[in-house]
C-alpha cells in the first residue's frame, strides 16, 4: 500500500518532507498526526514495503525517510541499504520495538542515521528528525546508554558480547524467524529467495555458533528470542 498527502506538502511548502515506511497501519497512522503536528515537518508519503518506499522516494524526492526495521519480506535494515546505495545523501531513521543496542549497531552500520525505539517516538521523534537532517546521529536513551555513546565515537560501532553479533544481517534475519517457529519453506516465501538460500544461510549460522544441527539451531534461537521478550 501507498500513500501520498500532497495537500499537506502543498500547505506546508517550507517543511521538511518525510516519507514513514511500516506496515503497521495504526502506528503508521499515528505517527503521521505526531509530526504533521510540527511546522517544520511533513509527511508527503506512506508505504507499507520496500517496494512502494523506493517507488515512493523516487517520485516524492524526501529530505528523510523513517523506516520500520521489522518490514515484511525486505527488512528495514535491507531497505535501509538500498536507499543509501541509490541515495547516498538520504538520511534514515530506523523505527524498532527493540530496545537493544545490537539492533542498533547493525542498523547504524547499514546506514541508517539514527534508532528511534517506538515506546519513546511520541516524546523524541522530533528530536530525532532534526538530528538527522542536521546531519548528526541520533539514538533513543535506551540504546544510547547501553552503547555508551557519550564515550566517543568509536562506542557508536561497538558490538555486544553476543555470539549472535556475529552474523550478518540476512544469517540475524533468518535465526529470529527461525526463533519464532518458521519453517525453510515459510521464511523462503517471507524473504524471496529459494530454500536451497535459507538453508545455506542456516548452515551458516550453524557453524558461526558452533552448533551441530538445525535442531540446535532451532533450539538456540527460540532461547535467545525468548530471553529479549521478558
Amino acid at each position: 500500500m501507498v500513500g501520498r498527502s500532497g495537500s499537506v506538502t502543498t500547505a506546508k511548502a517550507n517543511a521538511k518532507k518525510i516519507i514513514l515506511v511500516d506496515d503497521h497501519p495504526v502506528l503508521r497512522k499515528g505517527l503521521v498526526r505526531l509530526i504533521d503536528a510540527k511546522d517544520e515537518f511533513v509527511v508527503c508519503g506512506e508505504a507499507s514495503s520496500a517496494a512502494d518506499a523506493m517507488e515512493l522516494i523516487r517520485e516524492l524526492k524526501p529530505d528523510l525517510v523513517i523506516v520500520d526495521i521489522g518490514l515484511p519480506g525486505t527488512s528495514g535494515i535491507e531497505l535501509t541499504k538500498t536507499i543509501r546505495s541509490e541515495f547516498p545523501k538520504l538520511p534514515v531513521l530506523i523505527l524498532s520495538m527493540h530496545e537493544e543496542a545490537l539492533y542498533a549497531t547493525r542498523a547504524l552500520r547499514a546506514g541508517a542515521m539514527g534508532y528511534v525505539v517506538k515506546q519513546d517516538a511520541i516524546d523524541n521523534i522530533a528530536s530525532a528528525l532534526r538530528e538527522a537532517l542536521s546531519g548528526k546521529q541520533y539514538l533513543s536513551p535506551v540504546i544510547a546508554s547501553q552503547l555508551h555513546y557519550n564515550d566517543g565515537p568509536e562506542a557508536q560501532t561497538a558490538l555486544t558480547e553476543d555470539p549472535v553479533s556475529l552474523l550478518t544481517d540476512r544469517e540475524f534475519e533468518i535465526f529470529e524467524l527461525i526463533g519464532k517457529g518458521h519453517e525453510v519453506r515459510e521464511i523462503s516465501e517471507a524473504l524471496g529467495v529459494s530454500p536451497k538460500t535459507v538453508e545455506t544461510h542456516r548452515t551458516n549460522i550453524k557453524e558461526k555458533l558452533k552448533l551441530k544441527n538445525a535442531r540446535q539451531v532451532a533450539r538456540l534461537a527460540v532461547q535467545w528470542l525468548g530471553q529479549r521478550a521478558v
